[in-house]
């Protein structure tokens, strides 16, 4: 019971933290506002309870009210073909937004659903197309947020023609710069996402994607198993893909 009171006392002390005291600040929207801009942000922000592993964000389907900020932990995002089969669109970490897709319409076309337990904030829609107008830095980040959302976008849909090598090679650097960028490692980090999310997400069958990992192992380009990759030579690692490139050509 004691530590049951400890966890309930910690995740709400959580659930509290402002922009000011969010140490993601700088990955996020509130990014080169001054305090009074900061505040008034903090003042749409809506902080809920924790979201599980396997609990969902949004439905396809969904009213589309709020843009997401995820705080801490990991969500996938996915589409649902008529017949049912799941296609992966993307991989969320803190310091990231979610919803973005649905900008503009008034349903979500797709769903965003937990990987591990994670910290969310809501941002109104109504409220932040107001808030950016009032503010121009803040209007200029989420302008520099959709943009770099569509220029990934596009990089990914572009390696449709790639080997299979490659788009793993993508793949790996791309988190290695996204966990970078919030001022972790770039060598060492987690995937909280399946082989099976991964192989979706790439376009690739699961047998390919662990056969693909174990062939980096073996190369002595990555080490670890399960849900943590080391990545031993990120050069060696590009350089591969590159070369892979070459030979299919």
């Amino acid at each position: 019971m004691v530590d049951s009171q400890i966890d309930i006392g910690r995740a709400l002390r959580s659930i509290h933290v402002t922009c000011q005291d969010c140490s993601l600040a700088r990955q996020c929207l509130p990014f080169n506002l001054d305090e009074n801009e900061l505040g008034r942000f903090d003042g749409i922000v809506k902080r809920a309870r924790p979201l599980h592993k396997h609990e969902y964000l949004i439905r396809a389907g969904d009213p589309v009210q709020h843009v997401y900020a995820l705080r801490s932990g990991a969500l996938k995002s996915y589409l649902l073909s008529p017949d049912g089969i799941e296609q992966v669109t993307g991989f969320h970490f803190p310091g990231e937004l979610i919803g973005l897709d649905a900008l503009g319409g008034q349903r979500h076309p797709s769903y965003a659903v937990a990987l591990e337990t994670s910290m969310i904030c809501a941002i109104p829609i109504n409220k932040l197309e107001e808030l950016a107008g009032q503010i121009p830095g803040l209007r200029k980040q989420l302008l520099r947020t959709l943009g770099r959302e569509i220029h990934e976008e596009h990089e990914h849909h572009g390696r449709v023609r790639e080997s299979a090598e490659q788009r793993l090679v993508a793949f790996l650097l791309n988190l290695s710069e996204r966990y970078s960028r919030r001022g972790l490692s770039a060598a060492t980090f987690a995937l909280p996402m399946s082989r099976r999310d991964i192989a979706s997400y790439l376009g690739l069958t699961t047998e390919t994607v662990s056969r693909l990992f174990t062939r980096f192992r073996d190369l002595n380009l990555i080490a670890g198993n399960g849900h943590e990759v080391q990545l031993q030579d990120i050069r060696a690692l590009r350089q591969q893909g590159k070369t892979e490139g070459v030979a299919s050509l």
